[in-house]
């Protein structure tokens, strides 16, 4: 119970949602999150830091950057998914991935 617990709070929090759906289609880094929120680097890396501790992303270091990514763990894959599904029907969720393919920021910070 300590687990599904940990989970549902993470999934809690709008910031951390719109992450979620961010991650969703691809890897990015801290910059590529932050320009889509426009959010600072503290408040987006605290937010990472709470979606890696319950298990729903996890990180991956490349050069000087990290890389976030959605976990490849498959018990979350079912809520991961019903995120995206949701995308056509919740406005600041298309708005963020649409920020985003704009941006393309993505390939580099």
């Amino acid at each position: 119970m300590r687990e599904i617990t940990k989970i549902y709070k993470a999934l809690s929090d709008e910031t951390r949602l719109r992450i979620l759906n961010l991650l969703h289609d691809e890897a990015l880094c801290v910059c590529n999150i932050m320009s889509v929120l426009e959010m600072g680097q503290s408040k987006v890396s605290r937010h990472l830091t709470y979606l890696k501790h319950a298990g729903l992303i996890e990180d991956r270091r490349k050069g000087k950057w990290v890389y976030y990514s959605l976990s490849k763990n498959n018990s979350y894959l079912p809520l991961l998914k019903c995120l995206k599904e949701l995308r056509k029907d919740v406005k600041e969720l298309r708005s963020d991935a649409k920020r985003l393919a704009k941006s393309k920021v993505a390939s580099e910070c």
